[in-house]
């Protein structure tokens, strides 16, 4: 389900968890999505202006 897209907490309503860590605890990820999912740091624009 992860690794289709599928938000974890929608997984935590579907398995009736109160708490997140209990679906964690679930759920496996594969490396190749860990490889293949954008850091949300790298999609920040920050410009670097040096200081002066």
């Amino acid at each position: 389900m992860l690794e289709n897209g599928t938000d974890i907490r929608i997984i935590q309503v579907l398995l009736g968890h109160n708490n997140l860590s209990s679906t964690a605890l679930y759920t496996k990820v594969s490396n190749g999505l860990i490889r293949r999912t954008t850091s949300p740091l790298d999609r920040l624009n920050i410009e670097v202006v040096p200081s002066g």
